[in-house]
């Protein structure tokens, strides 16, 4: 399985808060949130295993340290047979140890009721919902000895009715009860279970949704209207919130689902 570490300057960021030298998985990291998540964690000390399917935007996530941590690509495909037991072991195997899991990989599809097809909605299903089940069983007994922290990247969508993206926003809705059914039943084993539910980001979902460039622009705009905040949020805005999170002072934090929408839920 390809992977690379990558080299790093020595300045640090991290805190008494945020020790270094923690490892942490995030699926999705080749764009978007889940790229600046990984810096976000190696800006602390962190050292960061980016999963994903596409080695050029790993390789680009991983090109961009600023502190003593590192990211390394790995290329997996989250939702075969094999790959939570061979994506934690490779984790274990390298480092010792495991920190934070972050289940951050998504499908967005899109479609009115009539519309859907069972593969299409299998292809969600697999990546949004079995794959986080899958990868986080696996990853548990080791978050068990370290104390470890799972973060669950949800959606604003699923917390709210929004025609055309039911499907998207059922897995979203059915990751966050997972997210309080798991942060009580590991309450007793130390792992804390935590979710960020992002609103309107500037990411590249909409091109891998191969919508065009005015289909982008309308619904940029129709984001916008409905964000009483009146902008489209930074991947690193929410980065902020995974890390924050995850971080040991959050030790008595778990099972909450944190908005970071501008408002979009409750406007």
């Amino acid at each position: 399985m390809a992977h690379s570490a990558t080299t790093h300057t020595t300045h640090t960021t991290h805190t008494p808060e945020t020790p270094p030298g923690r490892v942490v998985i995030i699926t999705g990291a080749g764009t978007g949130i889940g790229r600046a998540a990984a810096r976000a964690f190696a800006a602390e000390g962190a050292r960061v295993l980016a999963v994903g399917r596409r080695a050029e935007p790993l390789a680009e996530t991983a090109a961009d340290v600023q502190g003593d941590g590192e990211i390394v690509p790995y290329l997996a495909d989250i939702t075969a047979d094999d790959a939570p037991a061979r994506l934690v072991r490779h984790a274990i195997e390298t480092y010792g140890r495991l920190d934070v899991l972050v289940n951050n990989a998504a499908i967005v599809g899109t479609g009115a009721l009539g519309s859907f097809t069972k593969e299409g909605m299998g292809a969600q299903l697999a990546t949004n919902l079995v794959a986080p089940v899958l990868l986080t069983q696996e990853a548990v007994p080791h978050l068990e000895r370290t104390g470890g922290v799972v973060v669950n990247i949800s959606t604003s969508v699923g917390q709210r009715g929004w025609p055309g993206n039911a499907v998207y926003a059922a897995t979203k809705t059915g990751l966050e009860l997972l997210t309080r059914s798991w942060a009580v039943e590991l309450a007793p084993r130390g792992v804390r279970v935590v979710a960020v539910a992002p609103g309107a980001i500037e990411t590249p979902i909409g091109l891998h949704q191969g919508l065009s460039e005015k289909q982008r622009a309308a619904h940029r705009a129709w984001q916008i209207a409905h964000t009483p905040m009146g902008r489209i949020g930074r991947p690193e805005e929410v980065a902020w919130a995974i890390t924050h999170l995850a971080a040991p002072s959050a030790s008595f934090v778990t099972g909450v689902i944190l908005p970071v929408d501008g408002g979009a839920v409750v406007g």
